[in-house]
């Protein structure tokens, strides 16, 4: 079966079997890894999941290199600073000068902690598997594994140079591995990313942006009884704070702020001197990212101003609005018309969830972000992957990557002084 492009599936068809014979092996690796805590604070799991990967990747042959990252800082629920270390990015690369190149990236860490109950998988029947990673995404990386692994065996490579960047930190915002994202973006003419794919093999198409930020109101305290008037309630204020916020939901379409997670106050006969606020927004347009900014200044100024408080507000966005550029409509033509090649229909959707696609667009490289396993409820213990699209999507990101290599995609999705 061929494409409309014309590229001939019949020399891609021993490495497309030799897929099929590795579903087995697929299944029972990611059983495995799922066993492996690696949430993205547990620094042990996640070297013993790195060390994992590593093994894994290196039958690729390719240059490895572990990339540490210095750490990021963290607002404590007393509103204090503190340094958060980070895992490394591991960097696996081959044939860095080829003609057609491609980035692949994938994360290790989930968000479950190491004192989190949901810690090994088990199987809801003989083809759903639930467990914590096997979808988002120690499932996706399987399929990346595979996928190259057969692209290396087919002898059709010699034009492609590819490398992949795995990191540790991607559940928390990427917030120390976005530097490296951005940096080898430039390297590429195509990226490849694999979050899951939804249940039905639904890909994510334009992406929201998303910002994390931690609010700390500071006031002063005083004995609830003695000393009332005294005292500037930090909670009171924060409550405030958080009614501005969330007032700010409706008056921009797609812009949504969410206050999660507070903080503050020591007792009840105490006037709290300190209160926490954790937020998210998510945007459309980078515009909208500038206006969400805007008001968090003018709810700092209007507490600040006050005589005894102080607002401090920590974080930003992270993750940049994934629009869909001329460019990546172009790269979801070709996957679509893969999906075709092997009989897989192959849909987008807008989602307000966010990933390393959004990096990467950003920094001008055209990619498709949920190339993983068919999956869903991730992000809880319920996460579970459909294991019968391990075989099947690896075969898809092998299609893809064999037709880049052989030409066959130039016109779409070369760009120029990549």
């Amino acid at each position: 079966m061929g494409l409309k492009s014309g590229m001939d599936m019949a020399p891609y068809q021993v490495s497309l079997d030799w897929i099929d014979r590795q579903q087995k092996a697929m299944v029972n690796q990611v059983e495995a890894w799922s066993r492996v805590n690696s949430g993205s604070h547990n620094l042990p799991g996640l070297a013993d999941m790195g060390a994992k990967v590593t093994e894994a990747f290196s039958a690729l042959d390719g240059d490895f290199e572990s990339i540490a990252l210095p750490p990021s800082s963290h607002v404590t629920p007393s509103g204090d600073l503190e340094p958060l270390p980070l895992g490394p990015v591991y960097r696996f690369q081959k044939r860095p000068d080829a003609k057609r190149r491609v980035l692949l990236t994938g994360h290790l860490d989930t968000v479950f902690a190491k004192d989190s109950p949901f810690q090994a998988p088990r199987w809801l029947d003989d083809t759903i598997l639930n467990g914590p990673g096997v979808a988002d995404m120690k499932g996706g990386l399987i399929v990346m594994l595979y996928a190259l692994l057969a692209v290396e065996r087919s002898g059709l490579a010699d034009d492609l140079g590819w490398e992949v960047l795995i990191s540790s930190d991607e559940e928390i915002g990427s917030i120390g591995s976005a530097a490296i994202l951005t940096e080898r973006a430039p390297h590429a003419h195509i990226g490849l990313t694999y979050e899951p794919a939804l249940a039905d093999g639904t890909l994510a198409g334009p992406r929201k942006g998303s910002g994390n930020f931690s609010i700390v109101v500071r006031g002063r305290a005083a004995h609830a009884g003695r000393a009332f008037h005294e005292g500037r309630n930090a909670v009171v204020a924060l409550a405030e704070v958080i009614a501005a916020l969330d007032g700010l939901n409706g008056q921009r379409e797609g812009v949504t702020v969410n206050p999660a997670v507070i903080s503050g106050g020591a007792a009840p006969n105490i006037v709290p001197d300190t209160a926490v606020l954790r937020v998210n927004a998510r945007v459309k347009t980078h515009e909208d990212a500038r206006w969400v900014e805007q008001a968090l200044e003018e709810i700092r100024w209007r507490i600040s101003s006050r005589e005894g408080y102080d607002l401090m507000v920590h974080g930003g966005f992270n993750r940049p609005p994934k629009p869909i550029s001329a460019a990546n409509q172009a790269l979801f033509d070709v996957v679509a018309r893969c999906g075709d090649a092997l009989g897989l229909k192959v849909a987008y959707q807008a989602t307000g969830g966010c990933c390393e696609g959004n990096n990467l667009a950003a920094a001008g490289l055209p990619n498709v972000d949920t190339l993983g396993v068919r999956g869903g409820k991730i992000h809880s213990s319920d996460e579970f992957v459909l294991v019968d699209s391990f075989a099947e999507r690896a075969k898809l990101s092998a299609v893809i990557m064999l037709g880049f290599a052989q030409g066959h995609f130039d016109q779409a999705l070369m760009r120029e002084g990549a």
